[in-house]
């Protein structure tokens, strides 16, 4: 197979794939053999029609009358815990500055993962992937878990208080999963939980 014949056979297979879906030799082994798809996916990545966001993994930019830009990262994150069977979320910081406890804003994007520590390229956009203990993603796709990982940014002496500014904001719902998730939660968590949450 000529070398131009299975670039542009890549470039197809990437233009079917979601916004943020990652693409690597091992995924491509169907178009050719793996020293020609790894030739293939280096000189797409460096005429930029592929973005190198990691070893051996790239993405497609994404094309608009603006220009091309990089995927959003929460959609490459979204496809990497999918391929990878991982949790991923945003970091605790990012989750405060959401629920207003603090102004600052993280000066890089943060993301808490079961999986490895890492960091992830995304055009001039670096992702850094931090590994922390399973109970930190506790619902971590859900508002209760943003509030948790909040917590656990706080740290053991602010949690009372931080979590004391926001309860009278937190739904029933959220109460009730936060109250249900305290057996899987750290001894200084779970009774923050049950003393500005249960006892009420």
């Amino acid at each position: 197979m000529r070398p131009n014949s299975l670039i542009a056979r890549i470039l197809a297979h990437a233009e079917q794939m979601s916004e943020g879906a990652p693409l690597s030799a091992k995924s491509l082994l169907h178009l050719g053999n793996r020293a020609a798809v790894d030739q293939a996916l280096s000189r797409l990545a460096r005429r930029g029609k592929l973005i190198r966001s990691g070893r051996g993994i790239y993405v497609r930019p994404i094309e608009s009358r603006f220009g091309t830009r990089a995927p959003a990262p929460e959609k490459v994150l979204a496809e990497v815990a999918k391929l990878r069977g991982e949790k991923i979320a945003p970091h605790g910081a990012a989750a405060a500055n959401r629920l207003g406890l603090t102004t600052q804003v993280p000066m890089r994007a943060m993301y808490v993962t079961s999986g490895p520590s890492r960091r992830l390229k995304l055009g001039s956009q670096n992702v850094e992937l931090k590994h922390v203990p399973r109970w930190q993603l506790t619902n971590a796709d859900r508002p209760s878990g943003e509030i948790v990982r909040a917590l656990a940014w706080a740290g053991r002496s602010q949690a009372h208080e931080t979590l004391a500014r926001i309860k009278h904001r937190l739904s029933p719902e959220i109460r009730a999963e936060l109250i249900e998730s305290r057996a899987v939660l750290p001894g200084w968590l779970a009774q923050t939980i049950s003393a500005e949450l249960a006892a009420q």
